[in-house]
């Protein structure tokens, strides 16, 4: 990896940069190990010149264009007369002068359909609604040297958009953001700032907002997500369609898995999510033997023996950053054990009655008290709890076992509408549009003593999306078989 010359850094704008000349005004700046001690005259006037015309002009808008604009119009009109400011993020730094792969936050990209770090929507009081601006950085520049001298400029990390290509592409009037702290300084009237994502432009806000009125936005932005418009539930099928080549492809190295660790089951799946959509959704949890047992198991270090199951539990995220959740619990050598097999049905019955909860006016709650109740049925029925069963659910004596919630909203966020108000989520009513997973499980300790020897180090988990629809609901993953015989056949397949 090259190392790159300094200039002022770009992601600077909001600090202190409320005119965008400020860069251009300011020397470059040597590197303390800089092979070169710097630029001559020469050298700068001649990488000014000698570039072709490279601006795009037959851009087309995004194909979410129409959704994003009538999600800044719901806002708008939610939050009339008041200036709403959201902001993209900026680069966070990984190490020294490395920074993190940029993902922008959900609300931005959710109104917008822009994903570049250090922009920010404004959405400004006009008449009746709002004139949205889209405050973005523009081309890096060549007459201060910027474009081919910063680490951030455009011979180094790629060709940002101009201001006049992202307005086509996001049909959204565009500016510099340089210019934008020092206009939120001078502004006047009520305002809200979604927190937490641009120091910066929270500085330049710190005696216009308050922590409330700002969190009520968060709310209402993260409640507009609860129901899927059809180009968010085309992205999750997406999302979805592409997790489940994954699932084969981990299925067909399970040999080569055996040979190494875990670690070549997440690094098959990646590949796959890479190929095909921007990342994973979220960290791959690749658990085998009682690792299963660790609900986030992301370590992903350890060993992968036939004779033990594999909770795999994965996700690919859309270029929209629309992400699938998905898990299978899997015998490494492709045929259960007695017990394991005993312990898996468990989990598929309390899935396909969970499942069987979701649909439109049913409570959110219903598909976890459905699944809860046919786990708690089995702990029983094998003594490993006493019953009756309504005691063992009334006083949650399963949840030694089953540790977790059965489920949760998916979209932009793997745990999507978190903000949401309790009312809305958790002791809201499902409505078609939505989109949640169903994902019970059995989780057995390996140092459990209260449970027999045989079930110690056993964990199963199994995951769907679930879309709820007029007449009841979809699986958007049923391209996985669930049934312990069909995984059975369906490993069998692949590995032949």
């Amino acid at each position: 990896m090259t190392v790159a010359e300094e200039l002022p850094a770009v992601s600077d704008h909001a600090a202190d940069a409320a005119d965008p000349e400020t860069a251009e005004q300011e020397p470059i700046k040597e590197r303390k190990n800089g092979l070169y001690p710097g630029v001559s005259d020469e050298l700068a006037e001649n990488m000014k010149s000698g570039w072709a015309d490279t601006e795009l002009r037959d851009l087309e808008p995004i194909a979410q264009a129409a959704e994003t604009a009538a999600r800044r119009a719901a806002l708008s009109a939610r939050f009339p007369g008041e200036r709403l400011v959201i902001p993209a993020g900026n680069l966070k730094t990984r190490s020294n002068d490395t920074e993190y792969a940029f993902r922008a936050s959900v609300e931005y990209a959710y109104l917008t359909g822009n994903q570049t770090e250090d922009g920010v929507l404004v959405l400004e009081p006009r008449g009746e609604g709002h004139l949205a601006t889209i405050y973005l950085l523009p081309r890096s520049d060549r007459e201060n040297g910027e474009f081919w001298l910063s680490g951030q400029g455009e011979l180094w990390v790629g060709r940002r958009h101009s201001l006049t290509e992202a307005e086509k592409l996001y049909g959204i009037p565009a500016a510099d953001v340089r210019e934008l702290a020092g206009r939120l300084r001078e502004a006047t009237g009520p305002m809200r700032v979604v927190r937490g994502y641009d120091a910066g432009i929270e500085a330049a806000l710190t005696d216009k907002v308050t922590a409330e009125r700002d969190e009520e936005l968060r709310v209402f932005l993260s409640e507009a997500r609860l129901v899927k418009d059809e180009f968010e539930i085309g992205e999750l099928q997406h999302a979805v369609d592409s997790t489940v080549r994954g699932f084969e492809d981990v299925v067909k190295v399970l040999d080569r898995a055996e040979a190494t660790s875990e670690r070549y089951i997440e690094g098959t799946f990646f590949l796959r999510a890479r190929v095909e959509g921007n990342d994973i959704g979220y960290g791959t949890i690749a658990a085998a033997g009682p690792h299963a047992c660790t609900l986030h198991w992301v370590r992903n270090d350890g060993p992968v023996r036939s004779g033990d199951l594999l909770l795999l539990d994965a996700g690919v995220e859309t270029h929209t950053y629309y992400t699938a959740d998905v898990t299978r619990t899997l015998p490494v050598n492709g045929r259960f054990s007695e017990i394991q097999r005993k312990i898996y049905d468990a989990v598929y019955d309390a899935q396909e009655s969970g499942i069987e909860a979701v649909r439109p006016g049913g409570k959110y709650r219903d598909f976890h008290d459905a699944a809860q109740r046919v786990l708690a049925e089995r702990l029983v029925e094998w003594g490993l709890v006493e019953g009756p069963v309504e005691r063992v659910l009334e006083l949650g004596l399963q949840r030694r076992w089953t540790l977790h919630g059965t489920g949760h909203m998916l979209g932009m966020d793997v745990h999507d509408c978190a903000a949401a108000r309790v009312e809305s989520y958790v002791d809201g009513t499902l409505e078609p549009g939505m989109v949640l997973t169903v994902e019970p499980g059995l989780y057995f300790q390996a140092d459990d003593l209260t449970v027999p020897q045989e079930y110690r180090g056993i964990g199963v988990r199994i995951e769907d999306d679930i879309l709820v629809t007029r007449d009841g609901n979809r699986n958007l993953s049923d391209g996985l078989p669930r049934r312990s015989a069909e995984v059975e056949a369906w490993m069998a397949s692949l590995k032949g």
